[in-house]
C-alpha cells in the first residue's frame, strides 16, 4: 500500500464528517465522502418535523475538537444542529461528493482495493472503506393490513410533509417514542382532533432546558461538557446497576407524570409497564401536557388494520383520521449499509451477519479487510452522547490508516477468534442488561441486543484508544520498490 492510503467514506452526517475532519487533521488528504443527498447533516438534515431537537445538551452533542460557543439553547433544536454541521464541514466540503448514492461495495482480493458502485453507474475505488451511514436512516412503518387503502395523507416523521396543513384536521399519530414526544406537542394545538396510538408507554423525565444568552467562554464550555458527560455516565450506570437504581429513575418519572397529568384514568394509561431504560427514556416538559388537551385522545388498544378513513383497533373501534403520521422510529437491522457490501470469497456482509449484526469494537468484521463501520453494531448508548463514541471510532480509523501507511501493510483485517471472543463477551453482558427485558428497536427478532454498548463511554474510549496489530490477520506488505 502507498504511504498515503486512499479512503472512501459513505455518509456526511456526524460520523462521516467526523472521519473526514479527523483524517485531514492527521494530515491525510486522499479521502472522499460520498453523500447521497445534496447537503450534509444525516438525520439532522432529514428530520425536520416540528419540535425536532436533541435530548443531549449541545455542549456534549458536538465534536470536542470543534466546540461551538453560540448555542441558543442548552438542548439545541434541529436547525441549530444542522447549522453547526454545515459550518464545521466547511473545511472538508471540497472532499464531499453530493448526489452520490452508494448501491454496492466490493473488495477486490487481487488488488486489495474496494470498488464502490454508485446509483448513477459510476465507480469509486479506495484502499480503505468507511461506512458512516448511521443506525437511524431507514424509517420503520408497521406492516398493517390495509396500509394502502387510506385515502388521506400519510407520512413518517422522518419524511415530514410540510405541505400538509394540519389545522382543524383529524390527525392520527402512531407511536410514542422520542420523535412523537417532540412533534405531538407542536401539532396538538393546530389539529381539530389528534389521536395518539400508544403501543407501550415510555418513561419520561423532566428536561432541564434553558435559553443561553450570548457566547459561552471556551473554558465554561469544557466544564459544561465534562459535567454533562459525567451525568450521562451516571445515568447509564443507574439504568443498569440494579433494582434500587432503576426504581429511583422510575420514581422521578412517576412524580413528573403525577404533577403533569391530573386525570387518574389517563395517568394510569400513561404508566409504563416496562423497566426504565429497557426502551429509550424520554426527556420532555410538554409531552404530558399535550396529551391532556381536550382535543387529544390516547389509544392503548393495538391497531389491527388501516381503513380508508382511519385506523381500527383490537376492540373493534374505528378511529377516523384525515392525516396519518408514523412516529414509529427506524429499522436498524442492516445498520444502514449499502445494498450489498461484499468481502472476501464473494461473501456479503448481510450473509456474514445472518440477521444478527456484530463487529469487533463495533468497527470491524472478519472477512472484510480495510472496512470500518462508524456507529456500527453495539455502539449506541442509553444514557450519554453518541458523539463521544463516534469520536473514539474516528480516532481508531485514523490509527488504522496510519498503521497501513507506516507499515506498508495492504490490509488490516480483524482475526475471527478475536471478533468471536468480543462478541461472546458483549452478548453475555447485554443478556444481563436492562435492554434485554423488553421488546424494542434495540433487539433483533431472536432477542439479541445488537445496537447498544453494555458499559459506559469511558470503557469504550479505553478499549478503542490503541489499535492492536496482533488482533489482526498477518498482511502482505508493500516493499519500497512497489510503493
Amino acid at each position: 500500500m502507498t504511504a498515503n492510503p486512499e479512503v472512501v467514506v459513505i455518509g456526511a452526517g456526524f460520523g462521516g464528517l467526523g472521519v473526514a475532519l479527523s483524517l485531514r487533521g492527521a494530515g491525510f488528504e486522499r479521502f472522499t465522502v460520498l453523500e447521497r443527498a445534496n447537503e450534509v447533516g444525516g438525520v439532522w438534515r432529514d428530520n425536520t418535523y416540528p419540535g425536532a431537537a436533541c435530548d443531549v445538551p449541545s455542549s456534549l452533542y458536538s465534536y470536542s475538537f470543534a466546540p461551538s460557543t453560540s448555542w441558543p439553547r442548552r438542548y439545541a433544536a434541529q436547525p441549530d444542529i444542522l447549522r453547526y454541521l454545515r459550518e464545521t464541514a466547511a473545511v472538508v466540503r471540497d472532499r464531499i461528493r453530493f448526489g452520490a448514492e452508494v448501491v454496492a461495495a466490493t473488495f477486490d482480493e487481487s488488488r486489495n482495493r474496494w470498488s464502490v458502485a454508485l446509483a448513477d453507474g459510476g465507480v469509486v475505488e479506495a484502499d480503505v472503506l468507511v461506512s458512516a451511514v448511521g443506525q437511524l436512516t431507514t424509517p420503520s412503518i408497521p406492516a398493517l393490513p390495509g396500509l394502502g387503502d387510506f385515502v388521506g395523507e400519510v407520512f413518517h416523521s422522518a419524511r415530514w410533509r410540510h405541505d400538509v396543513d394540519l389545522r382543524g384536521r383529524r390527525v392520527a399519530v402512531v407511536g410514542t417514542g422520542a420523535s412523537a414526544a417532540q412533534f405531538v406537542p407542536e401539532i396538538a394545538p393546530l389539529t381539530g382532533r389528534l389521536t395518539v396510538f400508544q403501543r407501550s408507554a415510555p418513561h419520561v423525565l423532566p428536561k432541564p432546558d434553558s435559553r443561553l444568552s450570548g457566547r459561552s467562554h471556551p473554558a465554561r464550555l469544557r466544564a459544561a461538557r465534562a459535567g454533562v458527560w459525567l451525568a450521562g455516565e451516571l445515568l447509564t450506570g443507574l439504568l443498569n446497576a440494579g433494582r434500587l437504581s432503576r426504581e429511583l429513575v422510575s420514581a422521578v418519572a412517576a412524580t413528573h407524570r403525577r404533577v403533569q397529568v391530573r386525570d387518574p384514568a389517563l395517568r394510569a394509561a400513561l404508566r409504563p409497564d416496562t423497566r426504565p431504560g429497557c426502551k429509550r427514556v424520554l426527556f420532555s416538559n410538554d409531552w404530558y401536557p399535550a396529551l391532556t388537551r381536550p382535543n387529544v385522545d390516547v389509544v392503548a388498544e393495538p391497531i389491527t388494520e388501516v381503513t380508508e378513513h382511519g385506523l381500527r383497533t383490537a376492540d373493534g373501534r374505528d378511529h377516523p383520521a384525515d392525516v396519518l403520521i408514523w412516529g414509529t422510529g427506524f429499522t436498524v437491522s442492516g445498520f444502514g449499509t449499502p445494498t450489498r457490501i461484499t468481502g472476501r470469497n464473494g461473501r456479503g456482509l448481510a450473509e456474514a451477519w445472518d440477521g444478527r449484526p456484530r463487529a469487533h469494537l463495533g468497527l470491524t468484521v472478519p472477512g472484510f479487510p480495510n472496512l470500518f463501520l462508524i456507529y456500527g453494531p453495539n455502539t449506541n448508548l442509553g444514557g450519554n452522547s453518541v458523539i463521544t463514541m463516534i469520536e473514539a471510532q474516528c480516532r481508531y480509523v485514523v490509527s488504522a490508516v496510519c498503521h497501513l501507511a507506516e507499515t506498508g501493510a495492504e490490509t488490516l483485517e480483524v482475526r475471527r477468534d478475536v471478533a468471536a471472543a468480543f462478541d461472546e463477551e458483549i452478548t453475555a453482558r447485554l443478556t444481563k442488561s436492562v435492554w434485554s427485558t423488553c421488546s424494542s428497536w434495540y433487539r433483533t427478532t431472536d432477542g439479541t441486543v445488537t445496537t447498544n454498548w453494555p458499559g459506559g463511554t469511558l470503557e469504550y474510549l479505553r478499549r478503542t484508544a490503541r489499535l492492536r496489530p496482533s488482533d489482526h490477520e498477518p498482511a502482505r506488505t508493500t516493499t519500497p520498490a512497489e510503493v
